[in-house]
């Protein structure tokens, strides 16, 4: 269902598959330990990307490196994960920016990117995404975006600080979908 050399892009950014060269560069941009208390792993460490980055590498996700078209820059990175061919969905996470591209509106133009290959390339009935309950920006943007709000998992996932994360799901469907782009002017 997926290919791991998938190349996503439109005027404002490039979506490449994550490469090892990557990671030094990343680690400029995730270097505050402040940006990652909503996250599973902190990746203020080359330890904790390296960890982060595994699956990745294992082909486990389909991690990408966000390049800004206009400077040639990385900015970030962001996913597609847990894949079920059988049950034709999976999930858009990882996702991260660089705190001087936070508010730009680049996260949403990758969402785009995302969710149009999900449901027009590969045909998908459903794309999911989680953050934590507590991660109120994340979840203000998973709405604004036209993504439902679904549940509550309760004691679902350890977070780095040991502390136990309440994880909120959101999805868009297939049937969703024209009203999601109709909505952000996509």
């Amino acid at each position: 269902m997926i290919d791991f050399n998938l190349r996503l892009e439109n005027e404002s950014v490039l979506l490449r598959p994550l490469e090892e060269a990557d990671l030094p560069p990343l680690l400029v941009l995730s270097s505050n330990p402040e940006m990652w208390r909503f996250f599973t792993h902190d990746l203020s460490t080359m330890d904790g990307l390296s960890e982060w980055a595994r699956p990745a590498f294992e082909k486990q996700r389909l991690q990408f490196a966000i390049i800004e078209k206009k400077s040639g820059n990385l900015i970030g990175s962001t996913a597609l994960g847990n894949i079920s061919e059988r049950d034709s969905r999976m999930e858009i996470g990882w996702t991260w920016l660089g705190v001087s591209y936070h508010g730009t509106g680049l996260n949403s133009v990758v969402k785009k990117l995302l969710l149009t290959y999900c449901f027009e390339k590969i045909g998908l009935e459903r794309v999911e995404f989680k953050t934590d309950v507590l991660n109120v920006q994340a979840r203000k943007a998973l709405k604004n975006i036209g993504a439902i709000e679904e549940g509550v998992l309760r004691s679902h996932t350890l977070m780095t600080s040991d502390r136990r994360r309440d994880t909120i799901y959101y999805s868009i469907l297939k049937q969703e979908w024209e009203y999601v782009k109709r909505e952000n002017d996509w």
